[in-house]
């Protein structure tokens, strides 16, 4: 199988090289695609150096998938050109995620609607992903009415000049800003652009993306997002209002039977998910499960996942893996 790797040389990009390797998936020959400025440069994929080409000469290359990490301006332009050459695209921007042709897959909730006529498959928002993890199985049980949701979001959700604002700021380097704000030692509810009803870009594709997930147009949700200075992951503080009512007991046995989710829940002994034991590693971690003491059928919990791998990379595998299995 040839796989294409769209943004090889950015962050997410080389996420999806190690998770790759990591998951000894199967690909028989990897295909790097950057920008112009990368062609001819070598990256490494399982011991050997591979030179980085550009989009007509992978095309060229016929392969079978491609998954695109390097923006959505990319994806719009090329994402159509490798469908119609035949290459099933899995495209990690915003860019087709709320196109009503083209699904928005988490693999563990909703792979089925997927046919052999989906060219272009589009990969959630990171935290959008961790959330529906959560919010599916709960869904189907107890039908979840409104959720309201506070993210802690990494700086290398930003990607990697937000990074170096990051570790500039704590050598004391005065260096490029990626945020309009200092980021360490701070934190500020901003993420995306801020819209005319007052909430950002990214917020509403946490109600947008979520809804179309869950295939639901009817579940309220009101999120805020908020920026953190942590490299390792992101974080939800996430209340949920069902129609039926559930017991605690019952509730964290369904989280602890769904396929990718983690339950880390002994306060006794200070274990709940915390970004810094989420990164590195593919799962949703799930703690501090109680109940909302002042609204009925209401639950609080909180939620870690490395944005990097199940927020982006490991999740497009997944999809990736899932449309060898089905449509190769």
């Amino acid at each position: 199988m040839k796989l294409v790797v769209v943004g090889v040389t950015g962050l997410v990009g080389q996420v999806i090289l190690k998770v790759l390797e990591e998951r000894d998936s199967p690909v028989d020959r990897l295909i790097p695609v950057a920008s112009p400025t990368s062609i001819g440069q070598k990256i490494t994929f399982r011991g050997e150096k591979i030179p980085v080409i550009g989009h007509a000469d992978a095309i060229n290359e016929n392969p079978g998938i491609a998954i695109f990490s390097a923006g959505g301006n990319v994806s719009r332009e090329w994402g159509p050109r490798y469908a119609e050459a035949g290459i099933r695209v899995v495209d990690n921007s915003s860019a087709w995620r709320m196109d009503s042709d083209i699904p928005l897959v988490v693999p563990e909730i909703n792979a089925s609607i997927l046919t052999d006529q989906n060219f272009l498959i589009a990969n959630p928002n990171c935290s959008v992903i961790q959330l529906v993890m959560v919010l599916a199985p709960l869904h189907e049980r107890y039908q979840i009415q409104r959720v309201v949701i506070s993210t802690y979001q990494s700086v290398t959700g930003t990607g990697a000049k937000a990074v170096r604002q990051l570790e500039n700021e704590r050598k004391g380097i005065t260096g490029d800003m990626a945020y309009p704000h200092p980021i360490d030692l701070n934190l500020f509810p901003h993420g995306g652009i801020f819209q005319p009803n007052g909430y950002t870009t990214e917020e509403m594709k946490l109600v947008h993306e979520t809804r179309k997930i869950l295939d639901d147009p009817s579940i309220l949700i009101s999120p805020t997002i908020v920026r953190v200075p942590v490299l390792g992951g992101h974080s939800e503080a996430v209340n949920i209002e069902f129609e039926n009512d559930f017991n605690l007991p019952g509730l964290t046995t369904i989280l602890a039977n769904t396929s990718g989710i983690v339950i880390q829940d002994d306060v006794e002994n200070n274990i709940y998910p915390m970004p810094v034991w989420a990164e590195g590693k593919d799962e949703v971690f799930v703690g501090r499960i109680r109940r909302d003491d002042s609204r009925e059928k209401t639950v609080n919990l909180f939620i870690v996942s490395d944005n990097l791998r199940k927020g982006a990379a490991t999740n497009a595998i997944q999809i990736a893996e899932y449309l060898l299995g089905h449509f190769s």
